[in-house]
């Protein structure tokens, strides 16, 4: 399971890391770029604080809290049954968690990208790597939900 695991862990986070490289160099910080009008828009941002801009200024506790939680997950997915949503799910989140790591130590901040309006509210800007801990961590509440979370269902 671990090798499934970081193959995967390694595409997300270099899905990530390459979209921002990208987005970084060809767009203009805060400029939006329409690409479904009052829905989507690429808008690049940066973000020194983690989901809606919260802990900004904390950069050295949100490092450490990022490498805690990925620490905590290496010996939580033991207790996980094996099994392609679950493989799927820890690559995420690892893959997730690492990219935007990765940002944190190199730049001190994120760089975010995703603008979606939703009933005229501006949702705060996200990158592929938080989309890819959301998924992640929704897929593990299945599985905890489940019950795919003790080491009873091992197979």
């Amino acid at each position: 399971m671990k090798k499934k695991i970081l193959i995967f862990s390694i595409v997300f986070f270099a899905v990530d890391q390459i979209s921002k490289i990208i987005l970084d160099k060809v767009l203009v910080l805060g400029k939006s770029y329409n690409i479904f009008a009052k829905f989507l828009y690429i808008t690049k941002a940066y973000n020194d604080g983690i989901s809606f801009s919260m802990l900004q200024g904390h950069r050295i506790l949100i490092v450490l809290i990022s490498i805690i939680i990925m620490i905590f997950l290496y010996f939580y997915m033991q207790k996980f049954k094996i099994n392609r949503r679950n493989i799927l799910a820890f690559a995420l989140v690892f893959g997730g968690l690492l990219g935007n790591l990765v940002d944190r130590v190199i730049h001190g901040y994120v760089i975010d990208f995703i603008d979606f309006y939703v009933l005229n509210y501006n949702y705060p800007i996200f990158n592929f790597a938080d989309s890819f801990i959301c998924i992640g961590v929704c897929m593990l509440l299945y599985a905890i939900f489940m019950g795919e979370d003790n080491e009873n269902t091992r197979k």
